[in-house]
């Protein structure tokens, strides 16, 4: 049996902290206007210098399991790894023909899931939000719009997107979420800084399916089960599911088989605030238990 767990506090996620790839910025920036100003002749090379940090930079937020641009949770700690726990993350809903029947498949797996929820669809579904709390699953954020623009926004931008959903979220499921997802997982050097603001964390993932664009369950059941191993964070889709020639989303007939694949290797599918959670003290757990 495991220790009681209570949820991390906010002051438990990782410290936030000016990325080395941001520092390596400001450098090449101060030392082009410094190269100018003593060799003035010397200015296309600066400029160059300039430009392909840029490129740099713009090709890291394209990348979104880098963590060049600020803490990016791509698997979970060692001590969920060693209970042999794994995080099944399902984006993009809630989708009212999906959903349900993707809760009905995790119910007979005894399995429980993280839902990162586009807020503008939970707004349009609340109960079916509100279900996926109660039968025991974690819906989280995942932007309020889902723009494909989401990595091209200034800061004020992706805070009013992750703040309405923060807010709405909370609203619908009585929970504020803790953890978020990037549309698509792209972003820029401004995500990480509103993400402190607002205490949530950054989520990517070990590995994804392509599930929103490949019409084969099996190739993306082989994506998301090569090299699978406790500790792993997997993706999938409830919502903008790819359908096979028959109309059927791909995520419902690759489900059943990757929850059998857990259960074979000996795998639990768990939330992601059980996974992160702080295991309560020995004497705490001492004292809740009845003499």
């Amino acid at each position: 049996m495991h220790a009681p767990t209570s949820p991390a506090p906010l002051a438990a996620l990782p410290r936030r902290r000016v990325p080395t790839l941001l520092k390596a910025s400001g450098a090449v920036h101060l030392g082009a206007v410094a190269a100018v100003i003593a060799a003035p002749a010397a200015w296309p090379w600066a400029l160059g210098a300039v430009a392909l940090n840029h490129a740099l930079v713009t090709a890291t937020g394209l990348w979104p399991r880098s963590t060049w641009l600020g803490p990016n949770l791509l698997r979970l700690p060692h001590a969920a790894a060693a209970r042999r726990e794994v995080a099944l993350t399902i984006d993009d809903g809630p989708d009212p023909e999906v959903t349900p029947q993707v809760l009905d498949l995790l119910d007979a797996a005894h399995a429980r899931a993280t839902f990162f929820c586009i807020a503008s669809e939970v707004e349009r579904h609340a109960a079916l939000t509100r279900e996926i709390v109660q039968r025991g699953h974690s819906v989280q954020n995942h932007s309020h719009r889902h723009v494909h623009t989401f990595s091209l926004l200034g800061p004020r931008g992706m805070r009013a997107e992750i703040e309405r959903a923060q807010d709405v979220l909370a609203q619908v499921t009585g929970q504020r979420p803790r953890y978020f997802r990037a549309p698509a997982g792209l972003r820029n050097p401004f995500l990480d800084p509103v993400l402190s603001d607002l205490g949530l964390q950054l989520v990517s993932w070990t590995r994804r399916g392509f599930d929103t664009r490949a019409r084969d369950p099996i190739q993306v059941l082989g994506r998301l089960t090569h090299g699978l191993a406790a500790g792993d964070i997997l993706l999938v889709h409830d919502g903008h599911a790819a359908r096979d020639r028959d109309g059927r989303p791909i995520v419902l007939d690759v489900l059943p088989a990757l929850l059998h694949r857990f259960d074979a290797a000996q795998l639990r599918a768990v939330t992601l605030p059980d996974a992160l959670a702080v295991p309560a003290p020995a004497g705490a757990a001492a004292a809740a238990t009845p003499a």
